[in-house]
């Protein structure tokens, strides 16, 4: 069966934006378009991103490899991103 939705998703552009997320050392970093936007699509992402904030990640290639985890080509069907 065919899927009926299909979301076109700029992975770059979305671990560079999960990034500057992570590394926002401000309390307005939950005011980016980013946060807005996987709130209504992906909720379960931003509680990932806080953990990574608690964890001290401050390597991009961690970021990615979540955002390759959970919405690349090759995401595992056992990481769910949506809660």
């Amino acid at each position: 069966m065919s899927k009926i939705f299909r979301l076109s998703i700029d992975l770059d552009t979305l671990t560079d934006e999960l990034y500057a997320f992570v590394m926002d050392p401000r309390s307005t970093r939950y005011q980016r378009r980013v946060v807005k936007e996987l709130r209504a699509l992906a909720p379960g992402v931003i509680p990932v991103m806080d953990m990574m904030i608690l964890d001290g990640v401050d390597e991009r290639r961690h970021v990615r490899d979540y955002v390759d985890a959970v919405l690349g080509g090759g995401a595992d069907q056992d990481v769910f991103y949506v809660t």
